[in-house]
């Protein structure tokens, strides 16, 4: 096969890289019976090649590592277990371990492959990380079979023994058949099983931030099972927005208030209800923001420690003609004096202000009759948009 860069353990067992499961097997019999040490002492390590090399080609990750990246696909990708440097070392020459140095996934003890992570997201509320919260999480996860033990098939076992840490296979101590396949986990190896974490968020928790639950991941045979990662996902609140340890809100607050003095109450996250008061005589502005010290986040892990609230307020003007003449006379008289009137010499022409409507504006759509005179008689030029008036 053109994809199969080594036929070494194929040449072992005597078969091509198309051989069959059937063919592996019928090949593997026939030279285990040939060179099992209960049967020929003289051997050598002739079997344990023979074992080994039935193992990786009859599982098929380990097969697919091996013919496309031969010898060193094996190496790094976990081919070999305790008691198997020798073998290595007999069959491509060289030390398993000594040759691996690092390179490829291992575990956090430099044994096993390691396997991938399960990285989850975990919705929660601006109330659940001010709070803490506990709460139960159902996953499922794959899991070594019980039954087989993630061999895949069901052994009917006489007088097994372990060569060079291959667990033999051969007739003269296993009877292998289909019918001896698991039937828990039909020969996948691994059963799905459903999985209840407990998952505790903290006071102060940040969107974005991980709950790590070490080897829960998935398990499979020879691997070293990666973690179950939650990230935390803060949702929208109607209320406040969060920024690091601070809380911040927007609060409409009517003209009269802003000029003398208000209280309203607002309800905390932690279902507290606070009355905040400013006192009359001192002036909100439209879009000015006022703090309230403490009633922020708790820092994570020093809950009792926490930010600040933020106001900002949007200070409601009344609609026009609420007041009537004379009462806008004493109202004026009680505000502060206006300024004085600008100087007026010379020509001067007066303007009426009006109300805006976006609508009719021409950067969004509006129409302007625009007239340009090109004439001289007027003496006079009017550029691009600029209206001409002739009466």
């Amino acid at each position: 096969m053109s994809n199969v860069v080594d036929t070494k353990l194929y040449d072992i067992l005597g078969v091509s890289p198309s051989a069959s499961e059937n063919e592996l097997k019928k090949a593997y019999r026939k030279l285990a019976k040939e060179y099992h040490p209960d049967k020929n002492p003289n051997a050598g390590d002739k079997f344990k090649e023979i074992s080994f090399a039935y193992e990786v080609l009859t599982n098929p990750e380990k097969k697919e590592l091996y013919d496309r990246y031969g010898e060193q696909g094996l190496r790094e990708g976990g081919g070999g277990g305790p008691g198997m440097d020798d073998i290595f070392s007999h069959i491509f020459g060289g030390g398993l371990f000594g040759f691996m140095g690092g390179q490829g996934s291992r575990s956090r003890n430099g044994g096993r492959r390691r396997g991938e992570d399960m990285v989850h997201p975990l919705k929660v509320s601006l109330e659940d990380l001010y709070n803490g919260k506990t709460t139960k999480l159902q996953l499922s996860k794959n899991v070594l079979c019980s039954t087989c033990n993630g061999e895949a098939r069901q052994v009917l076992y006489r007088n097994v023994q372990h060569v060079g840490g291959v667990a033999c296979a051969c007739n003269l101590c296993e009877v292998i058949s289909e019918k001896d396949r698991c039937k828990k986990c039909e020969g996948k190896k691994v059963v799905k099983e459903v999985k209840i974490l407990e998952v505790h968020v903290d006071k102060g928790m940040k969107h974005g931030q991980k709950i790590t639950f070490g080897g829960e991941a998935d398990q499979a045979p020879g691997i070293e099972p990666g973690d179950i990662v939650l990230v935390l996902q803060e949702k929208d609140h109607e209320t406040y927005k969060r920024e690091g340890n601070d809380l911040f809100m927007n609060y409409k607050l009517g003209l009269v208030e802003a000029l003398c003095g208000f209280q309203f109450m607002l309800k905390h996250l932690d279902g507290r209800q606070i009355v905040v008061k400013y006192p009359a005589g001192k002036v909100i502005e439209p879009g000015s923001v006022r703090v309230v010290r403490g009633e922020g986040m708790p820092q994570y892990r020093n809950p009792f420690e926490k930010g600040d609230l933020y106001v900002k307020f949007d200070v409601q003007f009344p609609q026009n003609n609420w007041i009537s003449p004379e009462k806008l006379v004493e109202l004026e008289d009680m505000l502060p004096s206006r300024s004085e009137p600008p100087i007026i010499t010379g020509d001067t022409e007066e303007v009426d202000l009006q109300d805006y409507d976006v609508s009719q504006s021409s950067s969004t759509g509006g129409r302007r009759e625009a007239y340009n005179d090109s004439s001289d008689e007027e003496g006079g030029h009017h550029g691009p948009g600029v209206q001409c008036a002739h009466q």
